[in-house]
């Protein structure tokens, strides 16, 4: 399998696609993640159970964001960061397999390498606050050893 890392940038440009350019999630998965994860199987599943989610869920995630912006309103976040912090929240949430750290550290990478100068130390601050309460109100469901674990940059 390719490494996930490509499949949360084929997803991200996905999910760009749905939210700006209103496509619909299912022709993204056939015009932008077949093609970009060369219709590898298990990179395609990934990224579009990513989209999906992170799509399905967009206004109950933009609260959560919302919860953890101080003095800002997501509205107003950079778009490429807004939709960075929602798959990451859907791996958060959703993605039982993926351990929090590894989510909270692709999801700034994704931000470093797509947004602004400052976007990883503002997408770490939010995932930081959401998986702390996250975990105060039992709703991360890891499976295995080392998937819980808060990002200390």
């Amino acid at each position: 399998m390719q490494n996930r890392r490509a499949s949360r940038e084929a997803a991200l440009k996905a999910i760009y696609a749905v939210e700006v350019g209103k496509n619909i999630p299912q022709q993204t998965t056939k015009q932008i993640l077949k093609p970009l994860l060369n219709n590898e199987t298990e990179a395609v599943k990934f990224a579009e159970k990513l989209l999906l989610i992170t799509v399905d869920h967009a206004s109950e995630f933009d609260t959560i964001i919302d919860h953890h912006i101080k003095n800002w309103e997501v509205h107003r976040l950079a778009i490429v960061d807004k939709l960075i912090l929602r798959m990451a929240i859907s791996e958060l949430l959703y993605f039982d397999d993926v351990p929090t750290k590894v989510t909270i550290n692709e999801a700034i990478e994704l931000a470093k390498q797509y947004s602004t100068r400052k976007s990883g130390n503002f997408v770490n601050g939010i995932l930081d606050a959401a998986l702390t309460h996250f975990l105060k109100e039992n709703k991360i469901n890891k499976k295995g050893r080392g998937l819980i674990e808060t990002s200390n940059h």
